[in-house]
Formats: C-alpha cells, structure tokens, sequence
C-alpha cells in the first residue's frame, strides 16, 4: 500500500475517528473525578463490598465455565456431528439475547410455578436476590466466551499428537491431560479472563434476577439515577480500570500465542 494513495488516507481517517469515538467518552470519564473523589470512593465499605462481589462472582462463573465448557468445547473441535451447527448457534445465543430477556428467562425457570424451580426451593437455594442468583446469570452470558476461545484452541493444536498418545497405548483420559491441556492451556487461561470481563459488566440480566446485594453495574446505575454522575464517576472509573487490567492480559496472552515456539 503507498502512501499517498487516497485509499490509505482513507483508512487511517476512518481508524482516527473510531479511535476518538471509543476514546473520548472513556478518557471523560476517567480523568472527571480527582484524586481525592477516587480514594475516598475506595473507602466506602458499600462500594468496595459491590466491586469484590462483582470480582468474586464473575470469577466463579469463570470457574463453573472452565469445569462445564471445557469438555463441550472439545467435543466441537474433535467430532463432527449431526445438529452441530445447531449446537454452536444455542451456545452463542446468550451473545445476542437482550439482557433483561436473560434475567427473565433465568427467572422462569427458577420461579416457583416451575417444577426445577419447586425442587430449588425445596433443597434451600434460592435464585431471586441472591449470589447464586447472580453467579447463575454471570454464568449465563460468560460461557459462550469461554466455550468459543477454548474449542478454538483445541482447534489450533494437531489431532496427530493426540492420536500418537493412542497409539501408545494411552487412555483418551490420559492422552487430553498429558497431551492436550498443556498446548491448549493458554486459551483456557484467555477464555476464563474473556468470560471473567464480560460477567463483570454485566447489567441488565443482573437488575433483573438480583438487585440486591448489589454488583458494582447496579451500584453504578443507582448512584446515576440517585446522585447524578459526579457519585457514580469515581465507581465507574474502578469497574472500568479492573476490565482494562484483564484485556491487557488478554492481548498479552493473544500475542504470546501468536508467536511460534
């Protein structure tokens, strides 16, 4: 491509403009509140509790999805199946669902007009208002991150280490934790931070099931709506700067995977 060519122009003012589109909101943000507002912010036992329940819930829906999706991910990269689109597009659609859809949807299910949802009653979990209710729909929309990352990363690795481990005699049990888990680990690593940062910022689905105890998203929004931007600034800027810490692992971990051995 030359330089002085129109089309090059082009394509750099178009890159300039979303750039500025994605930046200028965000650097806003960030730079509204002093110093003094952010530390006092981190004072605010309210606040701190929101954001550690955001960390800690988000991580727990990661960990369900590396226990669950794992092996569902694997399956779509190693078989081929009748329904296997059909598989692959139910998976993605917590991705495209409107997320107060998601919260209702869970909520169905849940509910005491439900027979799954009688049986949860009967055995003492309850979905309405509390963390399992949070930690289920965090679930709910990370998934599909994990599931896709890792089944891409299955992808990437050769069926013919996999069936040399066969040959030797190794189990197929054997073969994927001595021969498969250790080459995919870093799209599992990257698919957990990838299903961590979503369920993070989820919001919609959230309000819906479990408004209280609050997530720092629910935090946020009933701080704008109570207080006006100046009090839900400083939090924002706290949620905001977590989900920039997992992406800059992720790119560092996307790079280092791109780069041959």
């Amino acid at each position: 491509m030359k330089v002085k060519e129109p089309f090059f122009w082009i394509n750099i003012s178009c890159g300039i403009i979303v750039m500025v589109f994605i930046l200028l909101p965000l650097m806003e943000m960030l730079t509204a509140p002093s110093f003094s507002m952010l530390k006092a912010t981190l004072k605010d036992r309210d606040v701190m509790r929101s954001i550690w329940l955001s960390i800690y819930t988000a991580g727990l829906a990661a960990l369900i999805s590396f226990v669950f999706g794992t092996p569902l991910a694997y399956v779509l990269a190693r078989t081929q199946f009748a329904g296997k689109r059909l598989v692959e597009s139910i998976i993605d659609l917590p991705i495209v669902i409107p997320h107060p859809v998601v919260g209702i949807a869970i909520l169905s299910v849940a509910g005491k007009n439900h027979w799954i949802g009688q049986l949860m009653s009967d055995l003492g979990i309850r979905i309405m208002g509390s963390v399992t209710g949070i930690v289920t729909v965090l679930t709910f929309v990370g998934l599909p991150f994990y599931v896709n990352a890792v089944k891409n990363g299955f992808e990437a690795i050769s069926p013919r280490l996999e069936n040399v481990s066969r040959s030797l005699g190794a189990s197929m049990f054997s073969t994927f934790f001595r021969v498969t888990f250790p080459l995919a680990w870093r799209s599992m690593l990257i698919g957990i931070i990838m299903c961590s940062a979503r369920a993070i910022s989820e919001f919609g689905a959230v309000v819906v099931v479990a408004y209280h105890p609050m997530i720092a998203p629910v935090m946020i929004y009933e701080r704008f709506e109570g207080y006006g931007l100046k009090y839900s600034q400083p939090v924002a800027v706290w949620l905001v700067s977590i989900c920039l810490i997992l992406f800059l692992v992720l790119r560092i971990l996307t790079l280092r995977t791109g780069k041959p051995s």
